[in-house]
């Protein structure tokens, strides 16, 4: 797959020199706050992770979300899909801005419209979803504004800080895609 490029951000394929800034993002409190991701991850767990993508199939390899700075391009993300089911064309979507200070600047909404056309047009998908914790309320008007709708509630199904919290199931279809983007 070639990078796809937005306005100010594009999707390229995850490289090794990536894994130190990810180790960094996934170990800070506030940025897995919105994941699942719970617990402390070492270096070593996350090349794991970056030797096991050699074997995941090319469609589910996540993609580095960088945004251009003058004439050069800094990471601030990772996305993917996962869990395609290819008879149902349906997939999961998933998507972390780790860099802070790059949040509330539009470039998640961006980078999930990019990956929307990307499943639609290029995994030929019909439904992509998504989960997202119901304490979230930034990452829930991003993913409306992409069209996203709300699914569903399972009820208290994410423990965090000594509480449990609702998770939100919301997905896009694509004939709702196509209307939106004509």
């Amino acid at each position: 797959m070639s990078m796809i490029y937005g306005k100010r951000i594009r999707l390229r394929a995850v490289e090794r020199s990536d894994v130190e800034k990810f180790h960094q993002w996934i170990n800070d409190p506030e940025v897995t706050e919105g994941l699942a991701l719970y617990l402390p991850m070492s270096m070593r767990d996350e090349e794991g992770w970056f030797d096991g993508l050699a074997s995941r199939p090319p469609q589910e390899k996540p993609l580095a979300i960088d945004c251009l700075e003058g004439t050069a391009w800094r990471l601030i993300g990772n996305s993917g899909f996962f869990d395609i089911d290819p008879r149902a064309r349906s997939a999961e979507v998933g998507i972390m801005i780790g860099d802070k200070s790059d949040w509330n600047k539009g470039y998640g909404t961006e980078a999930m419209g990019l990956l929307l056309r990307h499943g639609f047009e290029t995994l030929n998908l019909n439904r992509v979803c998504l989960r997202v914790y119901s304490s979230n309320p930034r990452a829930i008007r991003s993913y409306e504004k992409s069209g996203f709708i709300l699914e569903g509630r399972m009820r208290e199904a994410v423990y965090q800080r000594g509480a449990y919290g609702d998770v939100l199931i919301m997905s896009v279809l694509r004939s709702q895609w196509d209307a939106n983007e004509k």
